[in-house]
């Protein structure tokens, strides 16, 4: 029930703000929908906010603070540490596409390459999917692509 609300405020963020979308980029994008505030977090220690602010265009799967809490206990703190950058850098590149991909351009199987160098696979039967991670919402244009919004932090390949 909690996480039903949870999605539907941040589906109704979004909705809620199209004309802004469209004019912000991605990272003031995501600050104004007040559900990523662990991502924007992860976004300025990994040091790619000029990235994300960048021409572009970006394709971004965005997990929402829901999506980060439900990894294991400490893992966002320690990813957070300076220290730790390198691989806090890996898996939000990861969650980048270059180019922007809307909802019409995804096929069943589709594998679409990462800024951080791996593939991600996209599923489209029953709902589309990044990897494990659920689209809850897609296709926010930005002024420097487009956030599709997931469920859950998809890690990349070992």
């Amino acid at each position: 029930m909690i996480r039903r609300t949870a999605l539907a405020m941040t589906t109704a963020s979004f909705l809620a703000m199209p004309a802004l979308a469209q004019e912000a980029d991605i990272v003031d994008t995501a600050v104004a929908a007040g559900s990523f505030t662990t991502l924007v977090a992860a976004i300025e220690a990994a040091g790619l906010v000029e990235t994300l602010k960048g021409e572009g265009p970006f394709t971004v799967f965005a997990p929402t603070d829901a999506a980060f809490a439900a990894l294991p206990a400490g893992t966002v703190d320690n990813l957070l540490l300076p220290e730790n950058k390198e691989q806090l850098t890996s898996i939000l590149t990861y969650h980048v596409v270059p180019g922007a991909v809307m909802s019409t351009d995804l096929t069943d199987g589709m594998e679409a390459a990462t800024v951080q160098g791996g593939d991600v696979t996209i599923t489209t039967e029953g709902g589309v999917k990044v990897n494990d991670a659920n689209v809850t919402q897609a296709d926010i244009a930005t002024s420097n692509g487009v956030i599709h919004v997931i469920d859950a932090v998809i890690m990349p390949p070992m």
